[in-house]
């Protein structure tokens, strides 16, 4: 499909009203794909040795793979609530432990604009997120919530089913239950590859369709900083909930290769259900004027620089995937001479507080003004505009006693962190030109001052933008 087709079928989006665009172009619909506890790197697409994402593959390698995609709160409560809301924790304050996300926010939600518009929404999998009471209802025809704990649910015939494969069932009923004639956005949240945190021996159950993948496979080594990193990091992450994790999953050889293959089974049991929704709206004739976005809530160290989970600064934790493919999105050229077009990766920076706004711009919706993300779609159409972000402040702001708050800025070149609940405040400064790895810390290091009171004032500045809700940051 030609850049000038899918930039048409872009302009054919339904208006407010939901019956919009051009006469006889049916308007783009969405299928959003979020996963859990998903390292950036987890994709055969991305590089990966190992693992096996053949349906995901298969959306980059027509579409569009941002390499810089980051989540500007690594934790699943907060992320998930900055991509409902367009906002960052710092404006919309949801976390765990805190009240429901404001009504406004909900009113406001991409899911929400979307159905007033005339779109069927659908939700199936995690939600994650506090909302008041109907709240679901206002934003969903159809919600269809599917935790783990367990992984494997008791169906009404006595037989066990997957989550996994509960939410590819949900989204091939909502496929084949929406009018032909109705826009949509489905919304599924996998709880794969999150680890089952209340067995401490079985920590990340697979369905028995991906029991053979990885058995034999050589492991990469652990990374990409190694273990003795831990060595640097100062005593209250040494102390934190990331080595608790560390020692449940990843302190020895025989945890690591367990843990390891077991979490690559949980990603591709995911990614075979994705295939299963795309094969869903092929079947139904809807997948050309879908558009299809995948990406995950977090990031996760696995045992990278002596650390588990997510939580801190540190590239691991934050870096997410994000592969988007459908209307709207130009592709590379091909082979020299050959009218086929290839997937193609994007430098530009990519926030999880950009995707309602995407959604809603490639729908043909309003943006709402209050939304402090961006559109993706003109650098999905391949025009990355001249004033896009070089920067960004990210944060952490949950209250637990083994998980230390942080605030900071995220440049293509330089990352600071505050953990400003320490005594007194622990600052990192890291050049990822001279260091991609983040192992020093340069904060403490005079040569660097002037970076990192510049760096400090950018943090503070982001930080007073964003709480007074101002977009602009």
């Amino acid at each position: 499909m030609t850049a000038l087709l899918l930039t048409a079928l872009l302009a054919a989006a339904p208006d407010a009203g939901g019956q919009g665009g051009n006469a006889g172009s049916p308007p783009v619909s969405v299928l959003f794909v979020l996963t859990d506890d998903h390292r950036h790197d987890h994709l055969g697409c991305a590089g990966h040795p190992v693992l096996k994402t053949p349906h995901i593959d298969a959306l980059a390698a027509r579409g569009v793979r941002f390499e810089n995609a980051f989540v500007t709160t690594s934790i699943c409560a907060a992320s998930r609530a900055t991509i409902f809301s367009g906002h960052y924790e710092l404006s919309h304050g949801y976390t765990f432990g805190k009240p429901p996300l404001r009504e406004e926010l909900i009113r406001d939600s991409y899911p929400a604009v979307l159905k007033r518009a005339g779109y069927r929404t659908g939700f199936a999998g995690k939600f994650g997120v506090g909302v008041p009471r109907g709240s679901q209802a206002e934003m969903f025809d159809v919600y269809t919530p599917i935790d783990r704990s367990p992984y494997f649910r008791r169906q009404p015939d006595g037989t066990l089913r997957h989550t996994a494969d509960l939410i590819g069932d949900a989204a091939e009923r909502f496929v084949a239950s929406t009018p032909a004639d109705q826009p949509f956005c489905l919304s599924l949240s996998f709880n794969a590859g999150h680890a089952e945190d209340s067995d401490l021996r079985d920590h990340y159950p697979y369905p028995e369709t991906e029991a053979e993948l990885y058995r034999d496979e050589k492991l990469p080594s652990i990374g990409p900083a190694p273990p003795k990193a831990f060595d640097a990091l100062p005593t209250f992450l040494q102390e934190s909930m990331n080595r608790d994790r560390w020692q449940w999953r990843w302190h020895s050889n025989f945890q690591r290769e367990r843990n390891t293959r077991d979490y690559y089974r949980l990603l591709s049991a995911a990614d075979r259900n994705v295939g299963r929704a795309i094969a869903a709206l092929q079947q139904a004739g809807r997948l050309e004027k879908t558009l299809v976005i995948v990406t995950g809530d977090n990031g996760y160290y696995m045992g990278s620089r002596g650390l588990a989970g997510k939580w801190s600064h540190f590239e691991e934790s934050l870096r997410v995937p994000l592969v988007v493919a459908g209307p709207g999105v130009a592709a590379a050229p091909g082979i020299a001479g050959s009218e086929q077009e290839a997937g193609r990766d994007v430098a530009a920076i990519a926030l999880n507080v950009d995707l309602p706004a995407t959604m809603l711009d490639a729908c043909g919706q309003s943006v709402p003004e209050h939304y402090q993300g961006r559109s993706l779609v003109p650098i999905l159409k391949g025009e990355t505009p001249a004033d896009w972000r070089t920067d960004f402040l990210a944060e952490h702001r949950m209250n637990h006693p083994r998980i230390p708050k942080w605030q900071g800025v995220r440049g293509e070149r330089w990352v600071y962190a505050n953990y400003y609940e320490q005594s007194p405040p622990f600052e990192f400064l890291h050049d990822l030109s001279a260091d991609p790895l983040q192992l020093k810390n340069l904060a403490t290091d005079p040569a660097f001052a002037d970076e990192l009171d510049r760096l400090r004032n950018r943090s503070t500045e982001l930080g007073r933008m964003l709480e007074s809700g101002d977009p602009g940051a």
